[in-house]
């Protein structure tokens, strides 16, 4: 049985597209392991089908953390037997392309997001430089890739001249949730608005915030962590919104449909703050969709083609909050618009799913099981 090692920097604990995928390579007879790393606060992995590695690492964040976890990756990769080795995202690149060369396997990178373009990058451009000069030597080298939007896989096979592969994060799909009692958030009869994901620069959250000012009967739901997760919990205590606004933390994959599903609303309302999130195509978009969620999402190109090609939602005029919250009570009230998004999220659930999605893996991995034998 051939082995492949996933590697990642998160704790593994919601990265839901990286289990998937390690899903998907154990139904072709690969054994998989899956490396992250293991933070103080992390969680207790739920059960996985597949083994797992989480290196305990001394930095935690900034320059010295992705040297160290580099590092400390490539000499764990050096040691460990594998057929293919699975670089996700620039910042594990590094050291399974080193490990690559070393042991003369083949590297597949899934390049989750387009790296150099995300904010948080943006009004740093020394950091973003040292990342750009690394994506320049490496990527064009590679002879596997996939990401996860057309335009994103555009933009790279046009900068570096090599073919990238589209692997959408889809969720599994399931029947229609049925919520057990004892995960239901209901308090009271008020509509949900739900955002889940990283609580980051660029997400739309201070406007969404600001405009549960000015709509009534409603409660909104902010499930993940992130760079601004106490700068949005003191937005929220200085509008004095405790009562509308609820921060759930960081939910493990295995929970977050249960909240996903008592939704009336999903959020997904991005700013254009570079490419990446122009370009974006969110797991959350898909996660709302397979529990039959009706949307509310950025007037930007990939997210406006599904929910324009599906007719599932609503696509966001304006991040002013007092606009917004004019869509957001459209949204939420309007039942005949909702009665035709819903028959309509029944068949987007049943299209966009892993299932159907996880065929362009196979087609990946199927060349490269034949190339190795």
């Amino acid at each position: 049985m051939k082995k492949v090692i996933l590697s990642v920097t998160n704790d593994l604990v919601t990265d839901s597209r990286v289990h998937k995928v390690a899903l998907s390579l154990q139904k072709m007879d690969f054994k998989v392991l899956l490396v992250g790393r293991k933070l103080p606060k992390s969680k207790k992995l739920g059960h996985r089908p597949y083994r797992t590695h989480r290196m305990k690492l001394f930095f935690k964040k900034g320059p010295l953390f992705y040297a160290e976890y580099n590092f400390r990756l490539f000499l764990f990769l050096r040691i460990r037997k594998a057929d293919i080795l699975v670089a996700n995202d620039l910042d594990s690149l590094l050291a399974n392309y080193l490990a690559s060369k070393l042991k003369g396997k083949p590297l597949v990178y899934d390049s989750h997001e387009f790296f150099t373009e995300v904010p948080e990058l943006m009004d740093r451009p020394f950091k973003r430089a040292i990342w750009q000069r690394l994506e320049r030597a490496i990527l064009p080298k590679l002879k596997y890739a996939y990401t996860v939007s057309e335009s994103i896989a555009a933009s790279y096979q046009k900068k570096y001249g090599i073919p990238f592969r589209v692997v959408r994060n889809l969720p599994h799909r399931e029947e229609l949730m049925i919520v057990p009692h004892e995960k239901s958030l209901a308090t009271d009869d008020r509509k949900t608005i739900l955002y889940q994901g990283a609580l980051n620069i660029g997400r739309g959250l201070e406007f969404a915030i600001k405009a549960m000012q000015y709509i009534d009967d409603t409660r909104l739901l902010i499930a993940g962590d992130g760079d601004i997760a106490l700068a949005l919990k003191q937005l929220v205590a200085d509008l004095d919104l405790a009562d509308r606004i609820t921060f759930l933390g960081k939910i493990p994959m295995e929970d977050m449909k249960y909240i996903t599903a008592q939704a009336d609303l999903g959020l997904s309302i991005e700013e254009d703050l570079g490419l990446n999130y122009r370009f974006a195509l969110p797991n959350k978009l898909f996660d709302y969709i397979q529990q039959q969620v009706p949307v509310l999402v950025s007037n930007l190109p990939e997210m406006k083609k599904i929910v324009d090609q599906y007719q599932i939602g609503m696509i966001l005029e304006s991040h002013e909050p007092q606009q917004m919250t004019g869509q957001l009570h459209e949204a939420l009230f309007n039942r005949e618009l909702r009665e035709k998004w819903y028959e309509n999220l029944r068949l987007a659930a049943h299209e966009l799913c892993w299932e159907n999605e996880e065929q362009v893996l196979f087609d990946v991995f199927e060349a490269l099981k034949s190339n190795s034998r």
